[in-house]
């Protein structure tokens, strides 16, 4: 099969190779996923230039859409060309999605629904499961007001829309007018340029002073601030992701206890079985319901995966960047 692959850390176009590799055989327990499209997700740009590797050479990314091939003892042969979309599939292996063939156990290889496409699919396993966890972990958001920051990214973009069917407010943070008309398009009510605005004096005063209701957030080491500086309404909960700082932020602790308020920090990777049981079913329910919109900033056929690595770094894609495997 055509793969792209990397045997030690470092810059894309240094250490990612395109070549050959054998097809993988199915073990019990296990589908194998013929693919057609891969998502790039800034943690597998991370992964690679960084994270110390786990076998000899790793085949990233963890997401992709595709068919069923060939299944394992144990797993029913009627999921034999099922179109399905895949999560996890480089956390804890050496071998991803970037690749023309994936083997995984099955649980890990979710039925697409059939309005949804293989770029979509591609974009669930880390953009739409996280966004959903952050929303979920947010509560009952009925008439609450909620501060998505990066609401244009990948997976902000997809928390917006999941907090507006929820019946909140939103306010998202972006960049550029056109991150704005982009994130307001998918039902966005207020939209704020943190490169221009202060954030925290934008939030009060759009809410009369009191902050919003629960802070969705994949930059801990900026939130926290945010917080400090009063955006979160007492007994607010901020769901987080992420931070762009290695030193661990300092939270304003008496801020925190005086206003009763929640942190909710979550991994997408390491949910417990419940919920991403949960999340599963009710991402695959949206997907069904066709109310989510999907977006895809750039795709890139499989010989271009340096391009496609160097373009999630650099923060070049507004929404999903995808490999279309079939394109070698």
């Amino acid at each position: 099969m055509k793969a792209a692959w990397y045997e030690k850390n470092g810059e894309a176009r240094e250490v990612l190779v395109l070549g050959e590799m054998p097809t993988p055989e199915v073990g019990a327990g296990e589908v194998r996923v013929k693919i057609s499209v891969s998502g790039v997700n800034p943690s597998d740009v991370k992964s690679r230039r960084g994270r110390p590797l786990s076998a000899p050479r790793i085949i990233p990314h963890s997401d992709a859409g595709g068919v069923i091939d060939a299944v394992g003892a144990g797993v029913s042969a009627s999921r034999i060309g099922q179109r399905v979309w895949t999560w996890n599939g480089q956390f804890g292996r050496p071998f991803g999605t970037c690749a023309q063939y994936i083997v995984l156990p099955e649980a890990q290889a979710v039925a697409l629904p059939d309005n949804t496409s293989f770029d979509a699919a591609a974009c669930m396993g880390i953009p739409g499961l996280t966004a959903f966890e952050a929303v979920r972990r947010c509560g009952d958001l009925t008439g609450k007001t909620v501060l998505v920051i990066a609401a244009a990214a990948a997976v902000g973009h997809y928390a917006a829309q999941m907090a507006v069917l929820k019946g909140a407010r939103v306010i998202g943070t972006v960049s550029s007018e056109i991150k704005a008309a982009h994130a307001r398009a998918v039902g966005v009510a207020e939209t704020i340029n943190y490169k221009t605005e202060n954030v925290a004096e934008r939030v009060k005063a759009l809410t009369g002073g009191r902050g919003v209701d629960a802070i969705i957030d994949m930059d801990f080491s900026t939130t926290a601030d945010l917080v400090r500086q009063g955006a979160l309404a007492p007994h607010g909960t901020v769901a987080c992701y992420g931070s762009n700082e290695v030193t661990d932020p300092l939270i304003p602790f008496r801020v925190c206890l005086f206003n009763t308020l929640s942190f909710q920090f979550f991994l997408v990777y390491d949910l417990t079985p419940s919920e991403r049981t949960f999340a599963l079913k009710e991402l695959n329910a949206l997907l069904a319901s066709g109310k989510l919109v999907h977006a895809i900033g750039a795709r890139y056929p499989l010989s271009e995966i340096v391009a496609a690595h160097e373009a999630v770094e650099q923060g070049k894609v507004m929404g999903n960047a995808v490999i279309d495997i079939s394109i070698a």
